[in-house]
């Protein structure tokens, strides 16, 4: 008959033998060094994902009107609907119909592309991505319309960036009027956060983005006279089209 310490030493044994052979159940040593590091990588993840969740929710004060700073909503929805796709959309082709002088007209068509240029390019990055809006987000008829139900990233932040350097670049050569298009671009982008409509990251991405997008419409930039040409090339190509139709149409009767 075996004794209490001998059975307890037996017992520790085997529970010793078998998590041995659990975690490692005849496998190579580089395979579990490859299994260990992959779930280090994994809780670093989902501890900076915690860390987005957490600031974004704490940011979110003006998400409705009982919040701790409901009362400062409809001045912050302002800010959101001052960095809207539509108003700057109705506002560049106004101007650029409007234009006086063709270097206006020049600058505004370029504008007119960038906006575009900038909904395309948030609107593949959204569609890969799919992350869903926060949970505290309200949605009202100024949010809903033209606007997708995905988060990332923030369509106003990219679109703030990149219109706040294309104005420093193009049209603000004084030091208060730089003060203030950058002062914009900052408060659409916090009212984004304010009104819980995006996490941080989606925020940060977008600022990021947009401020890349510029780089790009500078190197495809438009000139007036180059679009003049291209419209004269393709008339004349639609005229001759067109002659050369009525002329085969009159040779054969």
């Amino acid at each position: 008959m075996s004794s209490p310490t001998s059975r307890r030493n037996s017992c520790r044994g085997s529970r010793r033998g078998s998590s041995w052979s659990y975690v490692y159940p005849g496998a190579p040593t580089e395979d579990s060094a490859v299994s260990l590091s992959q779930p280090m990588f994994a809780i670093t993840l989902r501890f900076l994902l915690a860390i987005d969740l957490w600031l974004s929710k704490r940011l979110g004060v003006c998400f409705c009107e009982e919040s701790p700073w409901g009362s400062i909503r409809p001045l912050v929805r302002l800010l959101e609907f001052s960095g809207h796709v539509v108003p700057w959309l109705i506002g560049t082709l106004y101007t650029l119909l409007r234009g006086e002088t063709a270097a206006e007209q020049e600058i505004m068509l370029n504008l007119a592309l960038a906006l575009l240029l900038d909904l395309l390019l948030v609107r593949v990055v959204k569609t890969l991505v799919r992350r869903r809006r926060p949970a505290q987000n309200r949605s009202d008829f100024l949010s809903t319309f033209f606007v997708e139900r995905y988060s990332f990233p923030s369509g106003h932040a990219t679109r703030a960036a990149m219109c706040a350097r294309f104005f420093l670049a193009q049209l603000v050569d004084t030091a208060s009027m730089r003060v203030l298009v950058v002062g914009w671009a900052f408060l659409v982008s916090l009212s984004r956060l304010l009104l819980a409509r995006h996490y941080v990251t989606d925020v940060g991405f977008g600022l990021a983005m947009g401020y890349c997008q510029y780089s790009l419409v500078e190197r495809l930039w438009v000139s007036w006279d180059c679009l003049q040409d291209v419209l004269l090339m393709r008339l004349r190509e639609g005229l001759n089209r067109a002659y050369g139709g009525l002329w085969m149409a009159a040779w054969t009767h």
